[in-house]
C-alpha cells in the first residue's frame, strides 16, 4: 500500500475533474489534445489517455484525464486504479477533492486472495501528491478498512474466537496498549454466563478480549464489538441461505478493531477500551436451548426464545461490563438484525443513540466523507415485547415487526442511564461491487465514527 500513495512532484500528469468543469479545462489545452480527444470520441466521462506529441516521444503516454459526477465522494475514484496502465501518475486535482480522490484510489487496490491457488499479480500504478499529512492520513484509513474487510472475509474455519483474539494482540504489539483474554469455563468464574451459554457447544472456546489502550488521564471511550466467528442459529438453525455468509456474524468485532486501529494510528487523546465477546454459536448436546432461562453479568434473567438471537446476549455481557469504567462514550458495532436491511438496505448502516448530540456528530462526520450513516429511534413503548412469564425478559420481541429497535432496546436494558451510548447495525458485507467496494466484506461507519471522535477530542 506504501507503494500505491506516494509524497513527492513527478509523474505522468493525472487530472481529475467534475463534468462541469471539463469544457473549461479543453478549452485551455493544446490544439492536438483537442483534436485527440475528439478524433476517439471522448464525451467528458470516464477516463481517457492522451499520447505525448513532443518530438522524441511521440505515442508515449503524456497525460490521463478522468471525469466524475463527484470528486468529492470518496469512492467516485475506487475503480481507477485499476484501469490506468502501471506507471506513476501526478494528481492534478482541486485540493478539497484530493482526500476523496486518494482514499478512492487505495480503496480500489483492494483483493483478498489468500484462499486463490493462482493470482494474477497485476502491476498496479502509483499516484504521487505532494501533501505529505494527507498521504500518511490516507494510508492508515485504508489500512484499517482492509483490516475490517480482511478479518470478514476470511473463512470462519480460520477465523474462530481464538483467531479474533490474535488479531487484538497484533495491534498491541504494532500500537501498545495490553491485551488480557477471559476463555472458556472461566467465563462462568468471572461472571459472564450469557457468552458462556451462546460459545459452550462449540469446540471453539467462547472468550471475552479486553484491549485497552491510551492514557488512563484521557476521556474513556469503550468499544464493544459482537463477535460471533460463525452463526449456525445454534438448536433454532438456520435454512442454508441464512448461513451461507455467517462467516460475517463477527463482522461488528472486525469494525472495533478497524475503529481502534485508527484510534491508536492517530494517537488519539483518549483512553481506549475494547471489548469483544467471542464465540461460535453452535449445535451440540450441550447447546443453550428455547426456554432455557440465564442470568445475565447484570443479574437480570433472560429467557431464551430464539437461540438465534445470540448475538445480543453475548453483547449484553460486554456491555454490562463497560459500565463499571464509567466511559465518556460507549460505542457498539454488531451484524445484529435482518430487520436493519429491510428497513434501509445493505449499503446504509443504521445506528440508534441515547445521545441527541453525540448522533448528530457522527451523522455530520459521515456525511463529509461518504461514510453515511441513518439515526434510527429508541422507542420505549416496545420494550414491552419482551415480557416473559418465567424470566425478567426475554431475548426476543414477541412479533416480527421492528426487529432492529427491538433489538437496541434490549441492549440498552444493560447501559447505565448516565452513558452516553451509540449501537450500530450493520452489514459488514457488500453484496454487488461497486466503485473502491469490491463484493465482500465492508467497513461501514468506521470512518465516520472515527473523524467524531478526532473532532470532538482533538479540537
Amino acid at each position: 500500500m506504501n507503494t500505491l500513495l506516494l509524497v513527492g512532484d513527478c509523474g505522468t500528469p493525472l487530472t481529475i475533474l467534475e463534468k462541469p468543469a471539463y469544457s473549461q479545462w479543453l478549452a485551455s489545452q493544446n490544439q492536438f489534445t483537442q483534436h485527440w480527444l475528439k478524433q476517439t470520441n471522448f464525451q467528458g466521462d470516464d477516463l481517457a489517455l492522451i499520447p505525448n506529441f513532443s518530438s522524441g516521444e511521440e505515442g508515449a503516454l503524456g497525460q490521463a484525464i478522468f471525469v466524475v459526477e463527484d470528486a468529492e465522494h470518496y469512492f467516485s475514484c475506487g475503480d481507477l486504479i485499476n484501469k490506468l496502465p502501471a506507471g506513476q501518475y501526478k494528481l492534478n486535482a482541486p485540493t478539497a477533492h484530493q482526500s476523496a480522490i486518494c482514499f478512492a484510489w487505495l480503496m480500489g487496490a483492494y483483493q483478498f486472495s489468500p484462499y486463490k491457488t493462482s493470482v494474477t499479480n497485476k502491476v498496479l500504478p502509483s499516484l504521487v501528491v505532494e501533501d505529505q499529512t494527507l498521504v500518511e492520513n490516507t494510508i492508515k484509513s485504508a489500512k484499517a478498512t482492509n483490516l475490517v474487510r480482511d478479518l470478514v472475509n476470511t473463512p470462519a474455519a480460520d477465523m474462530m474466537p481464538k483467531n479474533l483474539g490474535d488479531a487484538a494482540q497484533l495491534l498491541v504489539d504494532t500500537f501498545g496498549g495490553q491485551l488480557s483474554q477471559i476463555i472458556g469455563d472461566d467465563l462462568l468464574e468471572h461472571n459472564y454466563p450469557t457468552i458462556h451459554a451462546v460459545g459452550r457447544a462449540s469446540a471453539n472456546l467462547p472468550r471475552l478480549i479486553d484491549l485497552t489502550w491510551g492514557d488512563i488521564n484521557h476521556p474513556k471511550v469503550t468499544l464493544v464489538g459482537k463477535g460471533v466467528c460463525f452463526d449456525s442459529g445454534g438448536l433454532d438453525i438456520k435454512p442454508a441461505a441464512g448461513m451461507r455468509n455467517m462467516k460475517k456474524d463477527m463482522g461488528g468485532a472486525a469494525h472495533v478493531l478497524g475503529l481502534a486501529h485508527l484510534i491508536m494510528a492517530h494517537n488519539l487523546p483518549i483512553n481506549l477500551r475494547v471489548l469483544i465477546p467471542a464465540v461460535e454459536n453452535a449445535v451440540s448436546s450441550n447447546a443453550m436451548r428455547p426456554g432455557d432461562v440465564i442470568t445475565t453479568r447484570k443479574g437480570l434473567t433472560v429467557e431464551i426464545d430464539n437461540t438465534d438471537a445470540e448475538g445480543r446476549l453475548v453483547l449484553c455481557d460486554a456491555i454490562a461490563e463497560a459500565n463499571n469504567d464509567q466511559p465518556a462514550l460507549m460505542i457498539d458495532f454488531a451484524t445484529l438484525t435482518g430487520a436493519m436491511r429491510i428497513a434501509l438496505g445493505t449499503e446504509l448502516p443504521g445506528f440508534f443513540s441515547t445521545s441527541d448530540q453525540v448522533a448528530a456528530g457522527i451523522t455530520e462526520a459521515g456525511s463529509k466523507i461518504s461514510d453515511p450513516v441513518w439515526r434510527m429511534p429508541l422507542y420505549s413503548p416496545y420494550n414491552d415485547l419482551f415480557s416473559s412469564t418465567i424470566a425478567d425478559m426475554s431475548n426476543c420481541g414477541s412479533g416480527p415487526f421492528g426487529g432492529a429497535i427491538t433489538a437496541a432496546l434490549y441492549l440498552q436494558r444493560f447501559v447505565e442511564q448516565d452513558i452516553d451510548w451509540v449501537h450500530f447495525d450493520v452489514m459488514a458485507f457488500n453484496v454487488r461491487a461497486l466503485s473502491g467496494r469490491p463484493l465482500g466484506g465492508e467497513a461501514f461507519g468506521v470512518r465516520a465514527v472515527f473523524n467524531y471522535l478526532q473532532t470532538r477530542f482533538c479540537e
